[in-house]
């Protein structure tokens, strides 16, 4: 069995849908289909998602964004998207638009249940469309909607977790014969107490997740607009090439450092059983993308480079820091109350380095010096703004340190500063921060060393 989830790229529109409806066909083993919400609208190029929260926060969500589309431009870009599907493919619009429509003008429900509510719907109201497309084209497949098969999720409405009791509701209830398949909305499920609740942004990646686990699938298909995970950010280095296999452990490096590919989260479960994903691209189906393994053979040294920018570096002074016990854990305590994620902390014995993300400081930075100058009493607290992380990743990194030599020494023969070197404990990346407006030549320059054939320490 593959459990395969379709992105709102992959669903946006039904020149898109019939296409993932081909791809289905092709395979008979592609029995799991999750469903995004549709991608952006015509009008207004806006994510349906997000569409539904402007609709769920009267109007406040675009507000708040600086973006000109009310309440009202919402309402109408929602319905016109779900109309113009079933026109498209030639469906019956009966307890789809009517049903949607009342859903948006008649919920009665309050904050963030009414958010996950509307949150819920683009998801729910594309997989009835693509079902009936489905069913019209000859294809054996029947609609589980979450509320109906139990994909319980915490009582926090918006930020919803998987509950164990899932994993048995899903074993129980799909069971299919050779020639079925099923269609899931992503994203959403219910409390126990049988409300509706949406997991975090992306949440379609972690249900196709979880189903996979739960039915302990031969693999994971994560279907997108792109033909895998990337060497390097092809917006960047446009020839930059696909990566065909890697571990959880080096995606896990890489989407931290700005390797959006989908939500991290998803693969958990999916490692912990050793089901592999695959990453593919829906308009073109025939590439194999990039499959995301437990294990292998390092026979690539390295993988990846990525790059994340728009971070700060704290670096506090103070004689004797090393042997003041307990300083670094207060200090990240400190982080910790104003919500700031931390990266790295690069230290000696009077001097240690925290990276953060540089939005997080906006607003929180006076007091944050405010905190640590009462509670640690540094001598000195410099902050260095506008920098780019690079991040190069591969587990045969730990059988050679000689490629950290080699990237150093690109950057030097190409007179590039670097402002920080970090390698981790695992030794499998390694870190250099670069001022951001430097950046994208030194991921050029690294790149041109390291991954292209010529220089490639494969």
């Amino acid at each position: 069995m593959k459990v395969c989830k379709f992105g709102g790229s992959s669903v946006k529109n039904s020149t898109q849908i019939k296409k993932i409806v081909e791809i289905v066909k092709r395979d008979d083993k592609r029995q799991v289909i999750v469903v995004s919400a549709p991608g952006r609208d015509e009008t207004y190029d806006e994510k349906i998602t997000d569409h539904l929260l402007n609709l769920a926060t009267q109007g406040q969500h675009f507000l708040e964004h600086k973006i000109d589309v009310t309440e009202q431009n919402s309402f109408e870009a929602i319905l016109s998207k779900y109309n113009k599907l079933c026109d498209d493919l030639q469906i019956p619009k009966d307890g789809i638009l009517d049903n949607l429509e009342n859903d948006l003008q008649n919920c009665k429900l309050q904050d963030d249940k009414k958010i996950a509510f509307f949150l819920s719907r683009g998801e729910h109201y594309n997989a009835k469309i693509i079902a009936r497309y489905m069913k019209k084209v000859g294809i054996n497949i029947k609609l589980m909607l979450p509320e109906e098969f139990g994909f319980i999720l915490s009582d926090c409405y918006t930020d919803g977790k998987v509950q164990e009791q899932t994993y048995t509701n899903i074993k129980k209830h799909l069971v299919l014969k050779d020639n079925e398949k099923v269609i899931i909305p992503g994203f959403y499920g219910i409390t126990k107490g049988k409300e509706i609740a949406v997991m975090s942004r992306g949440g379609s990646d972690l249900t196709g997740g979880e189903l996979a686990y739960a039915l302990d699938a031969d693999i994971y298909e994560n279907w997108t607009d792109t033909d895998g995970v990337y060497e390097v950010d092809p917006r960047v280095i446009p020839n930059a090439n696909v990566i065909p296999r890697l571990t959880f452990k080096e995606l896990r490096l890489l989407s931290s450092k700005g390797f959006n590919v989908f939500h991290f989260n998803a693969m958990l479960n999916c490692k912990k059983s050793k089901i592999p994903i695959r990453v593919r691209n829906t308009n073109n189906p025939t590439n194999k993308g990039t499959v995301i393994l437990s294990e292998r053979v390092p026979m690539e040294k390295l993988v990846g480079i990525a790059k994340l920018d728009n971070m700060a570096s704290i670096h506090i002074q103070k004689a004797m820091l090393g042997e003041e016990v307990g300083f670094t854990a207060e200090l990240l305590k400190i982080f910790g109350e104003f919500g700031i994620n931390t990266y790295h902390y690069p230290t000696d014995k009077d001097d240690l380095a925290i990276l953060v993300e540089q939005e997080d400081l906006k607003g929180n930075i006076n007091n944050l010096r405010r905190a640590i100058d009462k509670r640690l009493k540094p001598d000195n607290i410099f902050i260095t703004y506008s920098l780019s992380v690079i991040t190069l990743v591969g587990i045969g990194l730990k059988e050679d340190s000689f490629t950290i030599v080699d990237a150093l020494t690109a950057l030097k023969e190409n007179n590039i500063a670097f402002e920080m070197f970090d390698m981790s404990p695992s030794k499998i990346s390694f870190h250099i921060g670069v001022a951001q407006n430097i950046s994208d030549i030194a991921l050029e320059t690294l790149y041109e060393k390291l991954l292209t054939k010529d220089n490639c320490i494969c």
